[in-house]
């Protein structure tokens, strides 16, 4: 299940700093989303209600709970996958810096934007804001766009109410650049549709030639096409490697692979051994 809002003309205006809201999801997650990391002024605020998995972010792992609060800033890499027994449900707001006004902005947005990755407990009620803003972009009353604007304001401030008080605050802020909707495209596709990425489909969805469309990719994250599938699929594979029960013939054919085979050989050429070396090694580190 899925409910998604990337249509509507959400911006939000905050001492001094504007942001843009191309996204905002709500998602009961059945899969794995591979590693990722966003640009410079972009923000997702992630808020998890219910049902359990797990969060890898900079190298390190999270246990993900209900009530679980995590923000991923810009360049924090990032991946999640679910507990298949019982997958967590999330919230998920994506922000954009678009201007900043001021040179130094207010102490709860100083903050928020010198403050790129925080996981832990909710302890303000984000819950039930939550809620709220998903039934005012669902049934759209009137001034509904400003009321969820407010909403976006307080969820800020709740989550800053949540940091560490003695957390270090930078004083000064730099604009971020933008990315423009097309980021936002290309983000998604790598992330959902890991098993079946193809330069001619993304091109598609994008309106533009598979050429500008390799060129738009390396703009992006100087990488080729080919590049960016095979990390999105090796994220995945470093994940499910870690699940005993999983066979490495399931893993190739959720991957997308025409055999395991195949599949560890690519394994190999991308981290310089075997999935079963990389199993072993994940399962029973050195040293435990």
């Amino acid at each position: 299940m899925k409910i998604a809002y990337s249509d509507v003309d959400i911006n939000l205006n905050m001492d001094g700093v504007s942001f843009s809201v191309p996204n905002i999801i709500f998602e009961r997650f059945t899969r794995t989303i591979p590693s990722h990391s966003h640009g410079e002024g972009c923000f997702e605020i992630h808020y998890i209600p219910f049902g359990y998995g797990r969060l890898k972010a900079n190298g390190r792992f999270y246990d993900i709970t209900p009530n679980t609060l995590y923000v991923t800033g810009p360049h924090i890499e990032h991946a999640q996958f679910p507990l298949s027994h019982d997958p967590m449900q999330e919230y998920c707001v994506y922000l954009k810096t678009r201007k900043i006004t001021q040179k130094t902005a207010s102490p709860i947005l100083n903050t928020f934007m010198s403050t790129p990755f925080w996981f832990g407990k909710d302890n303000h009620g984000i819950h039930a804001l939550m809620k709220q803003m998903f039934r005012e972009l669902e049934y759209k009353y009137t001034g509904y766009q400003k009321q969820v604007e407010l909403l976006l304001a307080q969820l800020i401030i709740y989550i800053v109410r949540n940091y560490d008080n003695k957390r270090h605050v930078r004083d000064d802020l730099s604009p971020g650049n933008l990315v423009d909707s097309n980021s936002i495209i290309i983000e998604e596709y790598f992330l959902y549709e890991y098993a079946s990425l193809s330069l001619n489909d993304l091109a598609d969805r994008l309106k533009l030639s598979p050429r500008q469309t390799q060129r738009l990719i390396w703009k992006y994250y100087g990488k080729s096409f080919q590049q960016k599938k095979a990390d999105a699929r090796m994220s995945v594979a470093s994940i499910l490697l870690r699940d005993k029960d999983r066979s490495i013939a399931f893993i190739a054919d959720e991957l997308g692979y025409s055999s395991p085979e195949h599949f560890s050989s690519a394994f190999r050429k991308y981290y310089k051994m075997s999935p079963s070396e990389f199993r072993k090694l994940a399962v029973n580190p050195p040293g435990f």
